[in-house]
């Protein structure tokens, strides 16, 4: 038994937020090394004149972003996030990722030095001077610890029901890795850990890209025909964007739920695809939609696609990467959606790829 539980602080109550806080809360109750009580930071909000930490704290229900579910009692909603992750041995975050680095800020000099992350987010961040950067390392650039990502295809609300999914963790510390698994994993949310960190992660960010792109057919009501057809170049454009800018990482991560597994989800379910169905039949822009549609959670498909555009155009790659390229412009009203096909008709993976020497002969005598 250590000498000291270890606490855990989840930051951030979306529905994802508050979809891990239910198992978290759960699974510390039965680990013996872990504090019972589990902190969740709770941007502060006002429902029907009540403050949303009350309202958590006093019925258990996050009755914005995840109504009809009960949390564990022993979660606790906290409005400050300092004072939910001052004594946190391990910080879970779960934010969109435009507001990370405000965080970080807010959170330097105010945690425990010992302290461990885990993102959950799902997004990139502009580097300075160009390129992207990667949420876990501005986390643990600017917090100065260690920071680990869990990605998969794992829409909130099946996750709240209960119903059987698959995640990854990438996490290079093996003596970690079982851990992370024990705090997160249920007999319906089971759980892969893999050692490549950076492949993990970007593949958690660029399928929202592709999503938008599948929002885009069903909006035209091309089938799924076509929309396989994204999902494919989507995946082959995301497997090389890791080739490019983080070598080293292994294609066997691609095919775990992290890759391909969230990317079909992603594609035929989720928020990035729905609004931007809505997109192509409205008219309305991304910012509307977004408004209308999303009770207050945050886009991540456009906005990547943004940061995504502006590296490879400041690298002059763009056309190693025409899908992301014309997603990223029909969401910036650049380009029509009706364009999309003929960047699918046209992507340079539609080619004969019949080495010299397994060309068939046209004098040679077909098989009978």
């Amino acid at each position: 038994m250590p000498s000291k539980l270890k606490k855990v602080c989840i930051i951030g109550s979306g529905n994802w937020g508050s979809a891990i806080a239910k198992i978290i809360g759960k699974n510390v109750q039965k680990l013996p090394q872990f504090d019972n009580e589990v902190t969740m930071y709770v941007y502060e909000e006002i429902m029907n004149g009540e403050k949303l930490t009350e309202i958590i704290n006093e019925t258990h229900e996050n009755v914005k972003y995840l109504p009809g579910h009960i949390l564990p009692e022993n979660v606790v909603a906290v409005p400050d996030v300092v004072d939910a992750a001052k004594d946190a041995d391990f910080l879970i975050f779960v934010v969109p990722h435009q507001f990370i680095r405000t965080l970080c800020s807010t959170l330097l000099g105010k945690i425990k030095p010992t302290a461990v992350g885990l993102s959950l987010i799902k997004g990139f961040d502009q580097a300075a001077g160009g390129g992207i950067e990667l949420i876990s390392h501005i986390i643990s650039r600017h917090l100065r610890i260690a920071c680990h990502v869990l990605m998969g295809a794992n829409l909130a609300g099946e996750v709240a029901n209960e119903n059987f999914c698959e995640t990854t963790i990438g996490c290079r510390n093996f003596r970690l890795a079982q851990t992370l698994k024990d705090l997160i994993e249920t007999d319906y949310f089971r759980v892969v850990v893999v050692n490549d960190e950076e492949a993990v992660e970007v593949c958690g960010a660029l399928k929202n890209i592709v999503a938008c792109g599948a929002g885009f057919v069903d909006g035209l009501g091309l089938g799924d025909n076509t929309k396989a057809a994204v999902i494919r170049l989507g995946l082959m454009e995301m497997i090389k964007f890791v080739e490019i800018f983080y070598p080293g990482c292994k294609l066997s991560t691609f095919f775990e739920s992290c890759g391909v597994g969230d990317l079909v989800t992603t594609c035929y379910g989720g928020r990035n695809r729905r609004v931007s169905e809505a997109f192509v039949k409205t008219g309305k822009s991304i910012k509307q939609l977004e408004d209308e549609l999303l009770n207050g959670q945050k886009l991540q498909g456009p906005f990547t696609a943004e940061e995504v555009n502006f590296m490879s155009k400041t690298k002059n790659m763009q056309d190693k990467f025409p899908l992301f390229t014309a997603i990223h412009n029909i969401c910036a009203g650049k380009l029509p959606a009706a364009e999309l096909i003929n960047c699918i008709r046209n992507h340079p993976e539609h080619m004969v790829k019949v080495e010299p020497d397994e060309s068939f002969s046209a004098e040679s005598e077909p098989a009978e």
